[in-house]
Order: C-alpha cells, then sequence, then structure tokens
C-alpha cells in the first residue's frame, strides 16, 4: 500500500482566512466612512485655519483691504519684538501666572483632601456646591463678580465693613486688581477639585493600611502615598492650567471692559491679540501674536513633560 501523500498547497489561504480578511476589509471601510465627518470638519475648521493663519504671518491681511495681500517677510515678527504693548501684556501674563499656576493646583489639591475625609458631615453636598460654580456660564458668573466687587454698592465690601475694614476698589486699584482676578478664579476650581478627589478615592487603601502598621500619621501618608499616586492628575491640571493662563481673557476683557484697567495691569497678552485683529483689523499682525503666544504654550508644555519624569509617578510604570 502506498504511503505517498499529495503536496499541500500553502499559496492559497483557507476560506475560513479569506472570509475573515474581507469581513475586516469591510469594517475598515465602514470606520473610515463614520469618522469621515469628523476628519473632514478637522480638515475643514481647524487644520486648514491654522495653516492659513500661520501663511497671515508673513502677509500684511487687513479685514478692511480683504483682496489686497501682499508678502512682507518677517516684517510682522519684527514689529512684534519692537511692540512695547506686546512685551508689556506678555509681561503681565507671566506676573500674574506666577501666582494664579500654584492656587490653580494647591487649592483643588486642598479641597479633595477635606471631601476625601471619612468624617466629614454632607460630603455630597459640599461636593455639589464647590462644582456648581464651573456649570455656570463664564461670562454671567463674572458679571455677577462685578457687582459682587463693586467699590460701592458689592457685598465683598459690605461683608468688609461689617467687621471694620475699609474695602478696596478691586477693580480700579493696580494693587487690587490681580487679587479680584485670583478671587473670580478660584470661583472655577470645581473641575479640578472633582478629577482630584475621584483620584484620591481611588488610591489602594492596602497602602494606608500598611502606612498605619508602620506607624506613619495622616499628613505623612498625605505626602508618601496620596501625592505621589494622584501625580498623573496633578500633572494633567498643572497643564491645563499653563496652557488656560495663556488663553486667558474673558475675564479680564468683561471686568476690564477690554481696557484692561487700571494702568493697563490687566490688558492680558489675548487682549492685545483681539484688539490688534478684531478692533484694528490687522489680521496679519494678530496671527503673527498668535502663532508667538502658541509657541510659548507648546515650549512651557515640552518643559512640563521633560520635567515629570522627576516628579510624575505611574503605578504601572517599570524602570
Amino acid at each position: 500500500m502506498s504511503t505517498r501523500s499529495e503536496p499541500l498547497d500553502i499559496s492559497a489561504p483557507p476560506a475560513t482566512a479569506r472570509k475573515a480578511s474581507g469581513l475586516m476589509r469591510q469594517q475598515r471601510i465602514w470606520g473610515w466612512i463614520f469618522l469621515s465627518p469628523w476628519i473632514i470638519g478637522f480638515l475643514a475648521f481647524t487644520a486648514f485655519p491654522i495653516i492659513i493663519s500661520f501663511i497671515f504671518t508673513f502677509t500684511d491681511f487687513s479685514l478692511t483691504k480683504p483682496n489686497e495681500i501682499n508678502f512682507i517677510g518677517l516684517a510682522n515678527y519684527q514689529k512684534m519684538l519692537n511692540d512695547p504693548i506686546a512685551i508689556k501684556s506678555l509681561e503681565v501674563t507671566f506676573r500674574f501666572a506666577l501666582w494664579a499656576v500654584p492656587l490653580s493646583i494647591a487649592l483643588p489639591l486642598l479641597l479633595a483632601t477635606l471631601l476625601n475625609a471619612k468624617n466629614l458631615w454632607a460630603k455630597r453636598l459640599f461636593r455639589t456646591l464647590f462644582y456648581m460654580p464651573y456649570m455656570v456660564p463664564a461670562v454671567s458668573g463674572i458679571f455677577v463678580w462685578a457687582s459682587f466687587l463693586n467699590p460701592t454698592s458689592g457685598w465683598m465690601n459690605r461683608i468688609l465693613s461689617n467687621i471694620g475694614v475699609d474695602g478696596p476698589n478691586w477693580l480700579l486699584d493696580p494693587f487690587w486688581i490681580y487679587p479680584a482676578l485670583y478671587l473670580v478664579g478660584v470661583w472655577g476650581v470645581g473641575n479640578a477639585m472633582l478629577t482630584l478627589l475621584a483620584t484620591m478615592q481611588g488610591v489602594p487603601t492596602e497602602l494606608y493600611e500598611a502606612a498605619k502598621v508602620d506607624g506613619a500619621g495622616p499628613f505623612t501618608m498625605w505626602r508618601r502615598i496620596t501625592v505621589p499616586m494622584i501625580s498623573p492628575v496633578i500633572f494633567y491640571n498643572l497643564i491645563l492650567s499653563v496652557i488656560g493662563l495663556l488663553q486667558y481673557f474673558v475675564v479680564p476683557y468683561v471686568l476690564t471692559e477690554g481696557t484692561g484697567r487700571p494702568d493697563r495691569m490687566a490688558f492680558f497678552f489675548n487682549m492685545h491679540l483681539y484688539q490688534t485683529a478684531f478692533s484694528f483689523q490687522d489680521m496679519g499682525y494678530g496671527a503673527t501674536l498668535a502663532w508667538f503666544i502658541f509657541v510659548i504654550a507648546l515650549a512651557l508644555t515640552l518643559i512640563l513633560f521633560a520635567t515629570s519624569r522627576r516628579w510624575v509617578y505611574y503605578a504601572g510604570e517599570r524602570d
């Protein structure tokens, strides 16, 4: 009896493999079809305007003369470097950020720590109250704060007068304008607080139990366990705070009615950008200012990512 067998044909895939390959190809096509509205929208309303705005930085494009666009090379960048208003407004932005960034990290962290305490009464109520201002429309909230900080009829100075303190002119005093802006900013820390609180509640309880056995106190456990375990979320909030402050516009613009008063102490860089592009309608120079602040934001973000390896702890990360 012959034991010889026919050679296998390995060049042709099995029918099941061909069917699976066809099904995957069909799913991929339908995936691109469903993604196409987002892709088209991104290209038309995000990518294309970004590219065009970069091209505008090399032109003298003005909204008053849309048909007269001339290539001027690096003239807009040279103008920006010699623009005292741009330099002053950038200085105002960074001076404000020196206190605003630490506050935007420390205050939500403190509130989340307090709300994470086991013996705190009415924790759900406090969480809702702290988060609620974040849901208020920005412009409406700013008008409320403008009335609250009014030097003659505002509730802030009325409260201070009841305890024997003569309240300042919050919005017209160069010394008090920044504290006023900090107060408005503190009002909206609910979102950062909530993300930190949710992360704290996900820290393994075994770590705290082991630390108690070793004799660690509450502050030591918070510093050695809680903060390292939630450091990725702290880093996330730090990135958002830095980028948000470099985009800071709505609050000072509404509070100062676009003037940056007093003495332009609240005239932030984005207010100068908005005024240049839409009040003076110099879109070419406005685009240059926009790209300049974008480069600064990108550089600071890259620096923060580079330094994050020194203090941000990821539980699943291995050396």
